[in-house]
């Protein structure tokens, strides 16, 4: 008699649980078969009126029965839980519409290009030269010795004998002077490479700014005159500057430009190694060694350099404490320009 009660609940509630639709409905089948006085709960009390030698395979039954009811009644209410939530999806036109991210310029291409800006409004042409160069146009034509540190492999990245990957962007002067007839005025961008432990100030790759000035009658006071001038254009007038001797192969006498340190104010910080300067650039007059090699009278005409390191210039433009921040493409980072 039970077990005919078994089927005939399974079979009512598989047509109930079938024609639910809503919530209300399925609620009033959970309180007709599973709530405390439900038709399955209620099986349970009548499995005490059967026989010992009935009871093992009506319990089984019975915990078939309610397990089966249980799962088939919680898979319904996720369907209509689901059918629920996607019919509330709509779209609000009242709120306000996304703003769409656009791209722009790195930083280091910004500052590249407000260099070039500079220099091209003071009559300096642009010229680009091969990142894969021989060792005439990197060392030997800028009248670097044979002994000279900069060959070793511990600064420069040598591919074979006879070339390396620039560390400079000067071999571009050679060129351009072998192809010219004073007067020159110049300037060469581009990326260089150098063998040298990566750190907060350095790193093994990096863009530079090599200028060139040709002519007769040119003077280290013009050369300096240049360069404060770009340097207030670009730091503004309030800049503080100072210039000191030293040397490098290719020009004759030879400086580099320092400014106040714009992260510490002068006060001394890790970047200026607590000198309260930095250094931005190179330059000189063009050793006369170097105007023979590209067959210019070097008692007719003389000439100035100079070379600057873009990521050293964005680093004070911008008070930035390390120079890797711009090779990570830290999207955080790069939003900010």
């Amino acid at each position: 008699m039970l077990d005919e009660i078994i089927t005939q609940i399974k079979n009512e509630f598989e047509k109930d649980i079938q024609e639910a639709d809503s919530f209300k409905k399925l609620e009033e089948i959970r309180i007709k078969y599973l709530a405390r006085n439900g038709s399955v709960t209620l099986l349970f009390d009548k499995l005490k009126e059967a026989s010992k030698e009935e009871k093992p395979l009506l319990g089984k039954k019975l915990n078939e029965l309610r397990n089966s009811v249980t799962e088939k009644f919680n898979s319904k209410k996720e369907l209509l839980e689901k059918s629920e939530t996607s019919s509330k999806e709509f779209i609000d036109l009242t709120l306000p519409g996304r703003t769409v991210k656009t791209g722009s310029k790195h930083i280091l291409t910004q500052t590249l290009e407000e260099i070039k800006q500079i220099f091209k409004s003071m009559g300096f042409s642009v010229f680009e030269g091969p990142e894969l160069e021989s060792d005439y146009y990197n060392f030997e034509a800028l009248n670097f010795p044979a002994d000279h540190p900069a060959r070793d492999m511990q600064d420069t990245f040598f591919i074979n004998q006879k070339f390396l990957l620039r560390t400079h962007t000067s071999p571009v002067q050679i060129r351009v002077m072998e192809s010219m007839q004073p007067p020159v005025r110049a300037i060469m961008p581009g990326r260089v490479y150098r063998n040298e432990a990566i750190n907060a100030r350095s790193y093994c790759t990096f863009q530079q700014v090599e200028g060139l000035y040709v002519d007769t009658d040119v003077t280290f006071a013009e050369l300096k005159g240049t360069l404060v001038s770009f340097a207030k254009q670009f730091y503004g007038n309030s800049l503080k500057y100072r210039f000191r001797p030293s040397f490098f192969p290719f020009t004759e006498p030879s400086a580099e430009m320092d400014i106040t340190c714009f992260i510490c104010n002068g006060k001394g910080c890790r970047i200026c190694k607590n000198s309260g300067w930095l250094e931005i650039l190179g330059c000189g007059m063009v050793d006369p060694n170097v105007l023979k090699y590209v067959n210019y009278d070097s008692e007719k005409f003389v000439g100035y350099a100079f070379g600057m390191g873009i990521e050293r210039i964005a680093l004070l433009k911008y008070g930035i404490n390390d120079i890797r921040l711009f090779f990570e493409n830290d999207l955080r980072f790069l939003r900010q320009f």
